[in-house]
């Protein structure tokens, strides 16, 4: 069985997922402002690709939001804190979704 991970190796965890999400938000820009094909039917194709790339960007962004609030929390100290109850978030939970700001019982 693995050690439970430290406050430190989660926020490297953060700071990687972070960088990872920005390069991904910069591929999705830089494709979505190519022009579009002359031709009809790729450009309906290009549109319905473009829609879904969207979707993932934005996504991207709130995780990104998510990610971002999770820091903050760790420089403040109100890392590991539930938002709702005041109580210790178990650090499996933080393991498995290190941007949750809300204990289990919380998040139900």
């Amino acid at each position: 069985m693995a050690a439970n991970p430290t406050y430190a190796e989660i926020k490297a965890r953060l700071l990687d997922r972070r960088a990872q999400l920005t390069r991904q938000m910069q591929i999705i820009e830089r494709d979505l402002d190519k022009p579009a094909p002359r031709d009809v039917e790729d450009a309906a194709t290009e549109r319905q690709g473009d829609e879904v790339m969207e979707a993932l960007g934005v996504h991207d962004a709130q995780e990104v939001r998510a990610i971002d609030a999770a820091l903050a929390r760790i420089e403040t100290g109100e890392y590991g804190i539930c938002q709702k109850c005041g109580e210790a978030i178990s650090v499996a939970r933080l393991d498995a979704v290190p941007t949750a700001s809300l204990c289990r019982n919380c998040a139900r």
